[in-house]
Parts: structure tokens; sequence; C-alpha cells
């Protein structure tokens, strides 16, 4: 791990988003709540939620830090037929929380193929719609805090 004690605690923020490409067919099943295994909003909140708390145990060379809110938003996008995970991660430490939103993020979008990868298989049983993309970092913010 990096030493970071001499590091002064900051506010900090990251926000990461990535993207699942569905059929249509899928996507009006998660609209209308008839995936079989679930409510497919609610449970991927709760796994990218549990994700960036747990970012340390997958990650092994990550800081374990106190996360002081985890907020993961899922938006259909009817034109590209896709869904759309963003994972905003804050805290107050000495080191920033960018793997924790994407690890919020892709646990996320991992959640939701295994809740619809059944209604995905074309007629030869192949996926070829599915696709796990556009992962990355889309903001960083760090306020130093003023010492009492």
């Amino acid at each position: 791990m990096v030493d970071i004690s001499n590091k002064p605690q900051s506010l900090r923020e990251a926000v990461a988003e990535g993207k699942i490409r569905l059929k249509r067919s899928t996507i009006e099943l998660i609209k209308k709540g008839l995936v079989e295994k679930g409510d497919v909003r609610t449970v991927t909140e709760i796994v990218g939620l549990l994700a960036a708390k747990r970012t340390p145990l997958l990650l092994p060379l990550c800081h374990p830090i106190p996360i002081t809110n985890v907020s993961i938003d899922m938006k259909i996008d009817e034109n590209e037929s896709c869904i759309v995970i963003t994972a905003r991660v804050k805290t107050i430490a000495q080191t920033g929380v960018e793997m924790e939103a994407l690890t919020a993020t892709v646990l996320a979008l991992l959640n939701i193929w295994d809740m619809v990868k059944k209604y995905e298989k074309d007629e030869r049983g192949e996926y070829p719609s599915t696709l796990i993309y556009d992962v990355r970092v889309i903001s960083k913010k760090k306020i130093t805090l003023k010492r009492a």
C-alpha cells in the first residue's frame, strides 16, 4: 500500500459511470418489473452500495476508508438500448474514492447482467446484443478541510 500517513484529511467525491447494452425486449421487462429474479433497479442499487463498501476486500492494495455516502443511479437510455449506471461515492479521508466508485459501477452492471442474461440469448443461444462498456471516472473532487 502507498503510505498516506502524512496526508491531511479532505472531503473527497468520485463519480463513475458505465453502460450495459441490452435487447429492447429485455429493457421493457425491466421497466415493467417482469424480470423473474426480481426488481432490477432495487437489487442493482444495493449491489452497487455493497460493492463500494467492500472495495478493499476485492482490491487488496486499496486503503479501507470510511465512506460517508454512496448513491447509485440507474437510467434507461432508449436511444442506445442500454442502461447507464452512475455511482457517486464520498468520504472524509486521506485518499480518494475513485476505486470505490468504479467498483460500485462495475458490480452494478454485472448484477444487471446476472438478473437478465436469460432474456438476452438469441435463437442460437448466444448473446449478440449485450455489452458492458464506457466504464470510467467522470469526476473527482477534493476539498481540503480547515483545521481548527
